[in-house]
């Protein structure tokens, strides 16, 4: 998470994250455990489709802090 909060360029939810994913732009993935499951697994499935290890967050809310929100976020990723 301490790299997520030192990234200066990063994408912030699971459209944006999914696009960035399949066009290979990401360096790393995060993703909350507390969201839906259907949105979890699709996330989760994605990034291994990648080649990559999506890293599990235990919170949406603090995800979101973590990437300077106010609100609760699914998952973000580290552009390269």
């Amino acid at each position: 998470m301490e790299t997520l909060l030192q990234a200066s360029r990063k994408v912030v939810g699971t459209k944006q994250v999914l696009r960035a994913l399949s066009s290979g732009s990401l360096q790393a993935i995060y993703v909350a455990t507390d969201i839906d499951t259907f949105l979890f697994q699709k996330v989760v499935r994605a990034a291994e489709a990648a080649g990559m290890q999506a890293v599990r967050v235990n919170s949406s809310l603090e995800l979101g802090r973590a990437c300077g929100l106010e609100i609760a976020s699914a998952c973000a990723g580290i552009l390269r």
